[in-house]
């Protein structure tokens, strides 16, 4: 018997397939829809990846200083630099000087309140029904994400004109560094010592610069062979530090490059960040129907109270 069949009872063409030594095998398939891929369901996992991408503190009221308002209207910041004045010796009898030359000189800032917005985002009625995840939570957050890094970018380059004067903007010049790519733990020291120690010595002073300046900082070594940057225990609360100094990753600020502002250090507090209540998110159901739209707002200004308080190192031209 051949597969179970008597050689009588084959036909004349299988009788010549077996002649010939070809015989034909057939298998029903997953990867072959025909073959029986199309009754193999096609699974989604319930999570969806994110990319993410690191920001800067700027808009966290525990680095910078901050207020919030419940209205725009614009906010005046009274300032006063009178620390070049001093007493003069008196002479007995004489008469004291009344020509208004020792007179106090006041200032002005100002905190506005500039809006901006992520546009709408669109998606079906069919997408929102039919979708393994809440589209309206999803893209909300991300459009909370895209509101935190304009705001980020804003208070820390902003051109100050019609828009926040960023803090680096904003500050003042400690020290140009010999090089063009490359800053020395010297010229960290000279840095820090270029920000009066009235300044100095308050609770938010501090470093400020991307995480590709951290990398370079990282590998400095002072005078014994020593990295002036410090590892911190998490644990315990106690944060990483160079020279003793708190710092901060921002990455809106520059690269190492030719004439980059690269790093700040000062008193943080120093800087002021106005929020409009807080950022929105808005969802249309109406206007788009039977589709619907998402977009998201957010309002501030931010602007240095003293310049004097937070300084730059900026790397040379050329």
């Amino acid at each position: 018997m051949i597969c179970g069949a008597r050689p009588e009872e084959l036909t004349g063409e299988e009788r010549q397939v077996l002649m010939t030594g070809r015989a034909e095998f057939r298998t029903q398939t997953a990867g072959t829809n025909s073959a029986g891929g199309f009754t193999v369901p096609t699974e989604l996992l319930s999570q969806i990846e994110i990319s993410m991408k690191a920001t800067g503190p700027m808009y966290d009221g525990s680095v910078i200083q901050e207020v919030v308002t419940a209205s725009g209207n614009p906010m005046k910041l009274p300032t006063v630099d009178d620390t070049s004045k001093i007493a003069a010796a008196h002479t007995e009898g004489a008469a004291l000087t009344d020509d208004g030359g020792e007179d106090v000189t006041f200032g002005q800032k100002s905190l506005d309140a500039y809006s901006f917005d992520t546009e709408f985002i669109r998606w079906s009625w069919e997408l929102d029904t039919d979708s393994i995840f809440a589209m309206e939570v999803l893209l909300g957050h991300l459009l909370g994400e895209r509101l935190g890094r304009t705001a980020n970018t804003q208070l820390t380059t902003g051109s100050g004109s019609s828009a926040p004067n960023g803090i680096v903007t904003a500050s003042a010049l400690g020290v140009t560094a010999a090089a063009t790519a490359a800053i020395t733990a010297d010229e960290l020291i000279d840095l820090e010592h270029s920000v009066d120690p009235a300044y100095r010595g308050a609770a938010s002073v501090g470093f400020m610069f991307h995480d590709s300046t951290l990398k370079a900082i990282r590998k400095l070594k002072d005078g014994d062979g020593n990295y002036l940057w410090s590892k911190g225990d998490f644990q315990a609360g106690v944060p990483s530090t160079i020279n003793g100094r708190r710092y901060y990753v921002n990455q809106a600020m520059d690269h190492l490059g030719a004439a980059k502002k690269v790093v700040l250090f000062g008193d943080l507090k120093k800087y002021w960040v106005r929020k409009v209540g807080q950022p929105v998110i808005g969802v249309l159901r109406e206007r788009f129907w039977p589709d619907l739209g998402i977009a998201g707002l957010i309002r501030f200004d931010g602007e240095a109270a003293n310049t004097a308080a937070i300084k730059h190192l900026i790397t040379a031209a050329s």
